[in-house]
């Protein structure tokens, strides 16, 4: 069944986020900072029993300094590749060394990142959320930043970004504040249209927040959420994009993110499946993304 909106409404559907009028200011000063201090990116080989494609062990620091994990894989004896940054979803992980083999096995490098203190658990939408110095996703967007530096630092000057769910709006996150990434593929981003998502969606991970609004009876957490929301990134971002949704997702609702698609300022695209849920097209998504990357990166003369 549907969850939102019907897809006539979704195309006319414009979100009533208002960006405020020190977003920029406040993180173009949040990646300043984090870029003041030493990359310092370690990428130490894994020994696999693949044939293929050589892993390595990656960390670097992202906000504060902190260290962040990854793994980086690339064809065996490959450098100097175009990379594919890829980001995960809500309290996942990066899996293992041998997990998540596609983007290597098609030609590209491949970091896929490790958000931090997201192996397993919950409450991260509320963490630090009284203020917008202190919330956990200032840190997860800059440390995600700091991580398409690291693949540059290692070779890659040509890098795109994707993810799904939580990774998906990382990634439009990231596309707004990197103003020169080559392409963006976002599958039912999270994290878009704040306000919208907690009226409508009746699921984990946004109700952490509506239950926080109710049992503290205060509801001006939406201030510190203006500075973390995707369709603010969106009108920033110049990368093509694909974005990707299932009209019967119950956790992302279709219409936060037709609201940062409507905003997106760059060339975009968005694959609708009217019958899928959450996982929006699954593998035809990624056969979508694979073509998009393929012809931006590796086929551009």
């Amino acid at each position: 069944m549907l969850t939102d909106l019907d897809l006539d409404s979704l195309w006319e559907y414009r979100s009533s986020y208002i960006r405020p009028d020190d977003f920029d200011s406040f993180w173009d000063a949040t990646l300043a900072e984090a870029r003041s201090l030493e990359l310092k990116v370690e990428a130490v080989p894994v020994d696999t029993p693949l044939q293929t494609l050589d892993v390595y062990d990656v960390t670097f620091s992202g906000f504060g300094g902190d260290r962040i994990r990854a793994w980086l894989r690339t064809p065996r004896g490959a450098s100097g590749l175009p990379a594919v940054v890829q980001y995960h979803g809500y309290g996942s992980n990066r899996g293992t060394a041998v997990e998540n083999l596609t983007w290597a096995s098609s030609g590209f490098a491949h970091l896929q990142v490790e958000v931090r203190d997201q192996r397993g658990g919950a409450g991260f939408m509320t963490r630090g959320i009284a203020d917008r110095d202190t919330y956990f996703y200032r840190r997860v967007f800059t440390d995600c930043v700091r991580a398409v530096d690291a693949v540059r630092e290692l070779g890659s000057p040509q890098v795109a970004v994707i993810g799904n769910s939580q990774g998906g709006g990382v990634a439009l996150a990231v596309a707004g504040l990197v103003p020169d990434l080559a392409a963006v593929h976002t599958q039912a981003p999270f994290l878009c249209d704040f306000r919208r998502a907690l009226n409508v969606c009746g699921r984990l991970p946004y109700t952490e927040l509506t239950t926080y609004i109710a049992e503290n009876r205060r509801s001006d957490i939406f201030p510190t959420l203006s500075y973390f929301d995707g369709v603010g990134f969106a009108a920033r971002a110049v990368a093509p994009a694909w974005f990707s949704i299932g009209l019967m997702d119950d956790i992302v609702p279709p219409s936060t993110v037709f609201g940062a698609y409507h905003a997106y300022a760059g060339p975009r695209q968005i694959q609708v499946w009217e019958h899928s849920a959450h996982e929006a097209g699954g593998s035809d998504d990624l056969d979508i993304a694979l073509d998009a990357f393929r012809s931006r990166l590796l086929e551009m003369p």
